[in-house]
């Protein structure tokens, strides 16, 4: 006799989540249905994980089996990474992958000529105008770091703050200068609900346009348009006060700053319009298909079969 199946889920939509929580030194967890965090004292948080679109679980937090489940079925993006989010080491797929995204994000980045186009729209959205003609992708994400190098430097003498280059070591997180831990830790948010996004709308984090080769490199194609009108002035304003916990500081800074500006409203619209922008038809979607029900664990293994 087969045991009952779980209802399927209905996600929260990307746009009405909160965008980025936080966990460390806890067990994150499954009890009485909900999805909780217990610190070592035993106490219980209720984390309403259906309504967040990204957890990034630091140092000290382990997760059992039935959480990352649940997590996934109701598509909240688990993202491992360091002390104050600094690093990320991998992240679990929420399950929104979809074939027909996948092979129209890679046709577009495999033409030559639609990745040049959509590099160009990336470049326009992100510094509200139009790119040099005539120039390759080599050449405009050159142009690109000068750009850059140039606003780090104005916003640090808008803000006070003492700012020599874009420089740390990933290795170390003590070594790098306040400013440089503000940054750090502002674009680990900042990258965090891009990826969200981008698996939540179907596409592929490592198939980028400007940055290639890298796991995360369409997350930070994305996170770049939005980079220096959301996270980078809230790092260098939280660098000016010095705070005792500048990471923390941060970390609350962006996620006003997400709130304010409705970023998770407008990351999917824009990885639409800037894959657009290459000019290459998109694929009709497939037929909707009902997800296939799961069993509980009442209904798996010996214990709940019955011949």
């Amino acid at each position: 006799m087969e045991g009952p199946v779980l209802p399927p889920l209905k996600p929260i939509p990307i746009k009405d989540r909160v965008s980025v929580l936080f966990a460390e030194k806890g067990n994150l967890d499954v009890l009485d249905g909900a999805f909780v965090m217990i610190d070592k004292n035993g106490v219980r948080t209720h984390i309403p994980v259906g309504g967040v679109a990204c957890l990034m679980l630091e140092p000290g937090t382990r997760v059992s089996h039935a959480a990352v489940t649940l997590a996934s079925r109701v598509g909240c993006l688990l993202v491992w990474v360091g002390e104050a989010g600094v690093r990320l080491y991998a992240s679990g797929q929420p399950g929104g992958a979809r074939a027909d995204h996948l092979l129209y994000q890679a046709k577009l980045a495999l033409d030559d000529s639609a990745r040049l186009k959509v590099v160009r729209k990336m470049y326009s959205l992100r510094f509200k105008e139009d790119p040099p003609e005539r120039r390759s992708v080599e050449q405009l994400r050159g142009i690109e770091g000068v750009r850059v190098r140039k606003m780090y430097e104005l916003l640090a003498r808008q803000y006070g703050v003492p700012w020599k280059n874009r420089n740390y070591d990933h290795t170390q997180w003590g070594s790098g200068d306040l400013p440089n831990r503000c940054l750090s830790s502002a674009t680990a948010c900042l990258y965090g609900i891009s990826e969200a996004a981008i698996l939540a709308a179907g596409y592929a984090p490592a198939i980028g346009f400007i940055h290639t080769g890298k796991p995360q490199s369409f997350v930070y194609d994305i996170a770049d348009i939005f980079k220096f009108e959301t996270v980078v002035p809230e790092a260098f304003r939280v660098a000016a006060r010095k705070p005792a916990e500048p990471e923390r500081e941060v970390r609350l800074a962006c996620r006003d700053a997400f709130r304010q500006s409705r970023l998770l409203d407008r990351i999917i619209p824009t990885i639409e319009e800037v894959l657009a922008a290459g000019e290459i038809p998109k694929p009709e979607p497939p037929e909707e298909s009902v997800a296939p029900a799961i069993p509980n664990k009442e209904g798996v293994g010996d214990a709940g079969h019955r011949g």
